[in-house]
C-alpha cells in the first residue's frame, strides 16, 4: 500500500508540472472534477461485473489509478465494445479502457497511449477442434462456424484473414460463450487473456483455448486533439511499468485467478 502512495504522490507531482498548460480535454476533466472512463464490463479480466454488481478489472483498476492521479474521481460508464469508439468521439466520454487493441484503422482517427498490454487472438473451443488449429490458416474454411463480439478486433481477423469461414456476430462474449457451449458454433475468436478466463470459468464444459494466433498491443483510446493528454497518460503507464506495479496488477488478475470466486 505504501508503494502504491509513492506512485500516485511522483504521478500526482506530475501531473501538477504539466497542467499548468493543460489542454482541450485535461481542461475539461479538471474542471467537472471527475474522469468518465467508456468500459464494457464484460470482458473479463480485464472488466467484469461481480456478485454485488460491482465492476472489477485490470482495466478498472488502471483507471482509478489514472484517475487519483489527475486528483479527480473516477466514473466508469458501460457501453457495448461496438459503440465506445463513437461515443468517445462524441464527447459522451473522456478515454477508453477496455481492452482495445491498438490498430492502425483505428490510430487514424483517435489517439492510444501504451500499450498497457500485449495480447492476442485466441480460438475458444473444444479439444478437438483446438488440436487442429495451430494458425488462422487452418481454420479459414466455409464449414468452420466461428463467433466473435461486435466491434472487436476479432471481428476484423476473421473478414480480413479468415473470411472463408461463416462468422456469427454477437452482442457481447457472454452471447459468443453461449453459442459455442450450446454447439451452435465450433469457436469463438477473442483476445487470449478473456478466453483464458472462459476456459476457467467453464472448465466442466470441456472448452480450451489455444496459444495467441496474432499480436496486439492493447492501449487507451483518447480524443486526437490533446497531446499533453496524451504524453500525461504515457508517464503514468511508464511510472506503473517502471515501479513493478503494472506487474503486480497483471499477477493479480491474469496469474493469480482468485478474484473469479467473486465473477456475477
Amino acid at each position: 500500500m505504501k508503494k502504491f502512495v509513492a506512485i500516485i504522490s511522483v504521478i500526482f507531482v506530475l501531473f501538477f508540472v504539466v497542467s499548468a498548460q493543460a489542454g482541450p480535454a485535461i481542461d475539461k476533466i479538471l474542471k467537472k472534477g471527475e474522469l468518465v472512463i467508456g468500459t464494457t464490463g464484460e470482458y473479463p479480466p480485464f472488466s467484469a461485473k461481480s456478485k454485488s454488481g460491482k465492476l472489477i478489472g485490470f482495466d478498472i483498476d488502471l483507471g482509478k489509478i489514472i484517475a487519483g492521479s489527475m486528483g479527480v474521481s473516477p466514473k466508469f460508464v458501460e457501453i457495448p465494445f461496438s459503440e465506445l469508439l463513437s461515443s468517445l468521439e462524441a464527447g459522451k466520454i473522456d478515454i477508453i479502457i477496455a481492452a482495445m487493441t491498438m490498430t492502425p484503422q483505428r490510430n487514424l482517427k483517435f489517439a492510444f497511449a501504451g500499450p498497457y498490454f500485449v495480447s492476442g487472438q485466441s480460438l475458444v473451443t473444444t479439444k478437438a477442434t483446438a488440436l487442429n488449429a495451430e494458425n488462422l490458416n487452418d481454420i479459414n474454411k466455409p464449414d468452420f462456424t466461428i463467433a466473435v463480439p461486435k466491434g472487436t478486433t476479432s471481428e476484423m481477423v476473421v473478414k480480413s484473414t479468415i473470411s472463408k469461414a461463416k462468422m456469427t456476430v454477437t452482442k457481447d462474449m457472454d452471447e459468443a460463450l453461449k453459442l459455442l457451449l450450446d454447439g451452435k458454433v465450433k469457436a469463438i475468436l477473442t483476445e487470449s487473456a478473456t478466453g483464458s478466463v472462459a476456459t476457467i470459468r467453464h472448465k466442466d464444459k470441456g472448452i480450451v483455448a489455444t496459444n495467441p494466433l496474432t499480436f496486439e498491443p492493447i492501449g487507451i483510446a483518447v480524443p486526437a486533439n490533446d497531446p499533453l493528454f496524451l504524453n500525461f497518460l504515457d508517464n503514468v503507464l511508464n511510472s506503473l511499468k517502471g515501479s513493478g506495479e503494472l506487474q503486480m496488477m497483471m499477477q493479480k488478475w491474469f496469474k493469480d485467478g482468485a478474484w473469479l470466486q467473486d465473477l456475477k
